[in-house]
């Protein structure tokens, strides 16, 4: 009985504190994203600003603009693009390259596409300064580059493309250059060789190919490998016959009859 009692004190003083007005409900805020006359304002800000070189500002209002566009506004594709661009004149090239690849992978029919590749290639092309540090951004700059003559071949931009990766072998070849000359300063020989004859194999075409034919002669005369320097020079003839210091390094034979 008293238990009953004791439930029955419970009930009546919640029904007690429940007395009163009702909660009042707060409305939700209202959502300003697809607003179009705020998303043409950013717009047309974002674009004065970039057109100014003022990155950060235009960068800020592209950020904004892509969280308030809906997805089907034609705008978005050059937005990111766009952003990509303020990101990369701000340093920001991690950033920078992910954008574009955006605009790259998630529309790969669209104009930008290509040109975005390129541009991506070149965000991580930059963070590798000189040849003889880590050359992770560098490959990854080679590869978006290559991607892009694979994925678009005949793009305005292709021969670019072509260029930079020219540029950046030349950049690989110059490290195994450097790499090979210290073991040629140590008079490391066998090492020096494989280095040399390794960068000849990977880079023929680089403009550092010459230098290093003349050095991996000058190793093979240091430790008598008479047959290995007559077909170096050869080859050295053949495909570089104006280099200079091939004259001296591959001196023609005189006729003593």
């Amino acid at each position: 009985m008293m238990r009953r009692i004791a439930v029955l004190l419970g009930f009546g003083l919640v029904l007690a504190c429940g007395k009163g007005k009702a909660p009042v409900a707060t409305a939700p805020a209202p959502s300003v994203q697809g607003n179009p006359a705020l998303v043409d304002s950013l717009w047309r800000t974002a674009e004065r600003q970039f057109r100014a070189g003022d990155w950060n500002k235009s960068s800020l209002n592209l950020e904004r603009l892509l969280l308030e566009s809906l997805g089907t506004d034609p705008r978005l594709i050059r937005a990111h693009f766009l952003l990509a661009e303020c990101y990369f004149a701000q340093n920001d090239h991690l950033r920078a390259a992910r954008e574009f690849r955006r605009v790259s992978d998630e529309t790969p029919n669209d104009s930008l596409a290509p040109v975005a590749l390129l541009r991506a290639g070149d965000a991580y092309s930059d963070l590798w300064r000189r040849p003889e540090l880590d050359p992770s951004y560098g490959q990854q700059g080679l590869a978006t580059y290559q991607e892009l003559l694979s994925r678009y071949p005949d793009s305005p931009v292709a021969a670019r493309a072509r260029d930079r990766v020219a540029g950046l072998q030349d950049k690989f070849a110059e490290k195994s250059f450097k790499s090979a000359l210290y073991y040629l300063r140590l008079k490391a020989f066998d090492s020096a060789i494989l280095y040399f004859r390794d960068l000849l194999a990977t880079y023929p075409r680089s403009t550092i190919a010459p230098q290093a034919l003349l050095r991996l002669i000058e190793a093979y005369k240091a430790i008598g490998y008479t047959e290995e320097v007559k077909e170096t020079c050869g080859y050295f003839r053949t495909n570089h016959p104006t280099a200079p210091g091939i004259d001296r390094a591959c001196p023609l034979a005189t006729d003593t009859t």
